[in-house]
C-alpha cells in the first residue's frame, strides 16, 4: 500500500478549497443572492447573510476540499492517477456533500425547487472545477 503524502493532500485539498469557495460566492453570493434573500426572508430571517455564516461556509468549503483530495489519493491506487480518477472522486464528493444534503431537505418545502436545483448544480459545477488544485496534491 503507498503512503499518502499528507502535506500534499491538504495543501491541494486548501487549493479545491479557494476553488470551492469562489464557486460558491459566484452561485450562491451572486447569481442565487435574490433567491436566498427571498427565501431567507420568507423564513423570516435575515435576507442578509451574516459575517460569522460566511466564515462557516468558507471553513467548510475547504473541509471539503482537503476530504475530496483525501478521497482521491484514497482511490488513486485503485483507478490510476488521472482525470477519470479525478471525475470519480467529483462525482462522490458532489453527491454526498451537496445533492444528499438537498434531497433530504426537499421533502420539507423549506426552499422552492429552483433555488435548491439551481444550488445543486452550482455544486456539480463547483465540485468539477475543484479538482485543479490536485496538481499539487500528489
Amino acid at each position: 500500500m503507498a503512503h499518502t503524502n499528507r502535506g500534499r493532500v491538504i495543501l491541494g485539498g486548501l487549493v479545491a478549497g479557494l476553488v470551492i469557495n469562489v464557486v460558491e460566492y459566484i452561485t450562491n453570493g451572486v447569481v442565487l443572492r435574490d433567491a436566498w434573500g427571498s427565501v431567507m426572508q420568507a423564513l423570516g430571517r435575515p435576507a442578509q447573510i451574516s459575517g460569522s455564516a460566511i466564515l462557516v461556509f468558507n471553513i467548510w468549503g475547504f473541509l471539503l476540499g482537503i476530504a475530496a483530495v483525501r478521497l482521491y489519493a484514497a482511490i488513486r491506487p485503485r483507478y490510476g492517477a488521472g482525470p477519470n480518477t479525478a471525475i470519480r472522486a467529483g462525482v462522490v464528493t458532489w453527491a454526498i456533500a451537496v445533492f444528499l444534503a438537498n434531497l433530504g431537505n426537499y421533502p420539507l418545502g423549506i426552499f422552492p425547487t429552483r433555488v435548491a436545483g439551481d444550488h445543486v448544480f452550482g455544486g456539480a459545477r463547483r465540485d468539477g472545477s475543484c479538482y485543479a488544485g490536485w496538481g499539487l496534491a500528489l
